[in-house]
């Protein structure tokens, strides 16, 4: 089984087992790591925004124009940001590394 690493808020490392097919944002879901995902992976927020380990964000395929929109509403975005709900785990992404940002804006709550 794939694993994946969160790099959670406090500062501390989670390694979850990361099914293949499942999005960033459901397996953290599965495995209650702190990540809101507002829209359900709709692409309709940013609550599910992930800073990935530069090693790491060279091998993703390039974000959508809506993602790259979503994105410009997230709190704390740098070059590495992305969607959770966007990112699709593959035998290729075994041993991904996230880091959760420090806050998370819900414009849909506002």
């Amino acid at each position: 089984m794939p694993k994946m690493t969160f790099v959670q808020r406090d500062g501390t490392n989670k390694e979850v087992e990361a099914p293949l097919g499942l999005s960033v944002m459901e397996i953290a879901h599965r495995n209650g790591i702190e990540m809101e995902g507002a829209c359900e992976g709709a692409l309709a927020c940013s609550t599910c925004h992930v800073i990935v380990e530069a090693t790491w964000y060279e091998r993703l395929e390039e974000p959508s124009e809506d993602e790259e929109d979503m994105l410009d509403l997230a709190f704390g975005l740098t070059k590495t940001s992305r969607l959770g709900c966007q990112l699709v785990m593959t035998p290729e992404l075994d041993g991904l590394v996230v880091r959760l940002p420090e806050q998370v804006t819900n414009w849909m709550e506002m």
